[in-house]
């Protein structure tokens, strides 16, 4: 038989009992919550903190340089950028404007700055101001060449072939060619076909573009002499030399010397730029043509004036003695620009030698 509990202490005991299992329950859930807890959130170590570098952006300015208004502002140029991609931006901004037709200059006149430059190089702020100049129309360098020594070349056998439209017929027919007016055409023709040939395997243009009037006055300065040139050499009246066949031999022998010494010259300056050792002057090797090192800066320039001296002395024409006077004039004021450039960066090697032409230049 079962007794009720009616005592005060067994109503006490039976409480504190029963208070002690809810609070044994109830520190079973909390734990069991914060296992839960601990198991969804993983890792309780804190990430590693990911430290960003600070990268500082330029803007440029670009100013008109006639009437210094500005006509956009390029944003965002991180520092690793050179000026041709400030160009490319800018011809975002003004599509009539490509990257080799824009000139920048830190100072209204100022040299144009070179397209490898480093905006970096050129930031006193981080707003860099430039500005802008119209060079033109431009062309490739390789396109400039081609169009230079493809007209010499036809220009040339075309008088060769004496078109009824530029001399008589019946004169032509009748006067005898002397074989020194075949052996000019030959001596023209190999000379322009190695410096084309030259210009699509061997030269490597740094520069990029030049304008398109540069162009055209080089084409209308060789077009024209070669024309001269060539109505003179075959014309059907055309005398042979003083002195004969001793002459032109002589001649034509200095000429293809002069010629040979040109092409491994430019290959030799070739193979130096294309390895990238740039770090000393050009040596000679074993090639005799080479040598020429050893006296000039410049031996290709020196080969290319003794090139048309000799065919000058070959034909003895009046023409091409005045084309082979403004070579040489020209010839020599690049010869000295190259070489004042080598006394900068070789100058223990170069301090000796002349530009084109011992003693003389």
């Amino acid at each position: 038989r079962r007794q009720k509990p009616s005592t005060p202490e067994h109503k006490r005991d039976f409480a504190a009992h029963g208070g002690a299992l809810s609070m044994s329950h109830n520190d079973t859930r909390s734990f069991f919550n914060f296992s839960q807890l601990v198991l969804s959130v993983g890792n309780l170590k804190s990430p590693p903190v990911l430290k960003h570098s600070k990268i500082t952006y330029f803007e440029v300015e670009i100013l008109d340089v006639q009437s210094k208004k500005q006509i956009c502002i390029v944003d965002k140029v991180p520092p690793s950028s050179t000026l041709l991609d400030v160009k490319h931006k800018f011809h975002k901004a003004c599509p009539q404007w490509y990257p080799s037709r824009v000139g920048l200059q830190l100072e209204r006149n100022g040299p144009y700055l070179k397209d490898s430059v480093n905006i970096q190089s050129l930031a006193v702020s981080s707003i860099i101001t430039l500005y802008f100049t119209d060079l033109g129309q431009q062309v490739g360098w390789t396109t400039f060449f081609l169009a230079e020594y493809t007209g010499p070349l036809l220009i040339y056998l075309l008088f060769y072939i004496r078109l009824s439209t530029i001399y008589d017929q019946a004169e032509s027919t009748k006067n005898f060619r002397h074989p020194v007016v075949h052996l000019a055409c030959f001596c023209h023709c190999l000379h322009y076909i190695r410096h084309l040939l030259e210009t699509l395997f061997v030269h490597k243009f740094s520069g990029g573009h030049t304008p398109l009037k540069n162009m055209i006055k080089g084409c209308a300065f060789h077009w024209g002499f070669t024309s001269w040139i060539a109505y003179y050499i075959n014309h059907p009246r055309y005398t042979p030399p003083s002195f004969g066949h001793r002459q032109v031999s002589f001649a034509a022998l200095a000429f293809l010397m002069c010629e040979a010494g040109n092409h491994f010259i430019n290959v030799a300056l070739a193979h130096q730029n294309h390895s990238g050792n740039k770090a000393c002057f050009p040596s000679p090797t074993y090639n005799p043509f080479t040598w020429l090192f050893l006296l000039v800066s410049c031996p290709n320039y020196t080969y290319e004036v003794g090139s048309w001296i000799s065919f000058t002395v070959m034909t003895q024409t009046l023409p091409v003695g005045i084309f082979a006077f403004l070579m040489v004039i020209q010839m020599s004021l690049w010869a000295q620009k190259k070489h004042k450039l080598y006394l900068k960066r070789f100058y223990p090697e170069v301090r000796r030698k002349a530009a084109m032409i011992p003693i003389i230049f």
